[in-house]
């Protein structure tokens, strides 16, 4: 339950973005300057890390201007797609790059000794593609919303949370599943 806290946490701004940013153009500013706020201070704290950190300083930093500063309706019209696919291109960079963004996090859980195994390496590209298709579907989903094409906006909704949700379930259960392997086997 703890491990499922510090994920909630860790995408705070993001989480308070999309509750807060809904139904008018006063929340949605208000949506996104809570989460360029959260973004920035969880990074001082360093409670956010990573890529992920800078993903959410530019988009949400780059969103309040476009918003707040030059009333783009395109940027407002396109948020959720460009969220989502924020979050799916940073991730899908990280793997790219042999970073996974996930290691930041996996790190506070083991040993320092095994930060550069080739198998704790592996199982966090594992994650953090998870994490990256979990985003890439929502950005698509984002797009099937705005666009109202084939289910009502709730179905949208719905789905995207039943991915999030899903994804983060397994994140919380894949590495105690290790664990557990790992010890029966020995």
């Amino acid at each position: 339950m703890l491990a499922f806290l510090k994920l909630l946490i860790s995408f705070a701004p993001w989480l308070s973005f999309l509750i807060i940013a809904r139904n008018s153009l006063l929340r949605v500013e208000i949506g996104l300057c809570v989460a360029l706020a959260l973004t920035i201070v969880m990074g001082v704290l360093k409670l956010h890390r990573g890529i992920i950190l800078w993903v959410g300083v530019v988009f949400f930093g780059a969103a309040t201007i476009a918003v707040m500063g030059f009333n783009d309706t395109w940027t407002l019209r396109h948020l959720g797609v460009l969220a989502n696919g924020a979050l799916a291109a940073g991730a899908w960079l990280t793997i790219l790059l042999g970073k996974p963004f996930t290691l930041d996090y996996a790190k506070e859980h083991v040993d320092p000794a095994v930060w550069n195994d080739p198998k704790f390496i592996r199982i966090n590209v594992l994650m953090t593609g998870i994490w990256a298709t979990a985003f890439t579907i929502n950005a698509a989903l984002a797009f099937g919303k705005m666009e109202q094409v084939a289910l009502p906006e709730l179905a949208y909704e719905l789905i995207s949370y039943a991915v999030l949700i899903g994804t983060a379930i397994f994140t919380v259960w894949y590495p105690d599943h290790l664990r557990r392997a790992r010890a029966a086997a020995s």
